[in-house]
């Protein structure tokens, strides 16, 4: 199989990381991928930021799990999936959940507010850096949260350790860290998901 398809079909979320910290080699590369990520009218309207402070990654995690903590029932209601309803809540008062699932490094994907496709252009970006890492053998997983934490609490002390650029926003954090345990399977693709027309 072309080597391409093969990381991409063998990818997965990694949430059981090991405690060291990955090569700066490995770093390097992974986000030299983001930055060749196709874009909007070549807009590039991301910037990453490398987080590798265990205590900044823990505090982010607790704050943004008191935000799930307080989401309201009624949104909640509103989500489209009955069973997930009250997920983000179960979440946010789960003392043992790490929303970073421990990941020695953690790279914050914010977009350019100025630009009209800035979250396709940085979830561009996030997919191509989670493809690189899968092809050096580096975990990774897509998190989101602090978005919704800057929309509630725009002040907080840990969002100002970050030192976001001015007038971007994060979109998403990419985690990444060397694998602890096997990886599962893939989970049966969904059939029927694609028609022709010609």
């Amino acid at each position: 199989m072309n080597e391409t398809l093969s990381v991409i079909k063998s990818r997965r979320s990694i949430k059981n990381f090991q405690p060291e910290q990955i090569k700066d080699s490995e770093l390097e590369a992974i986000l030299e991928a983001g930055t060749y990520a196709p874009s909007a009218s070549n807009q590039q309207s991301w910037h990453f930021t490398v987080v590798q402070n265990e205590r900044l990654i823990g505090q982010l995690s607790e704050a943004i799990k008191k935000i799930y903590a307080m989401m309201p029932a009624l949104f909640l209601e509103q989500m489209k999936n009955d069973k997930k309803a009250h997920f983000l809540q179960q979440i946010g008062n789960n003392e043992k959940v790490h929303l970073f699932h421990n990941a020695p490094t953690i790279v914050v994907i914010s977009g350019d507010k100025t630009e009209m496709y800035a979250v396709e252009n940085c979830s561009l970006a996030a997919a191509n850096m989670m493809n690189a890492a899968k092809s050096l053998d580096v975990g990774s997983c897509w998190v989101s949260g602090l978005p919704q934490l800057i929309d509630a609490d725009p002040d907080n002390q840990f969002i100002k350790e970050l030192n976001l650029p001015e007038g971007y926003k994060p979109v998403c954090v990419i985690l990444l860290g060397y694998k602890a345990g096997a990886e599962k399977k893939a989970a049966v693709r969904k059939e029927n998901v694609v028609n022709y027309v010609k």
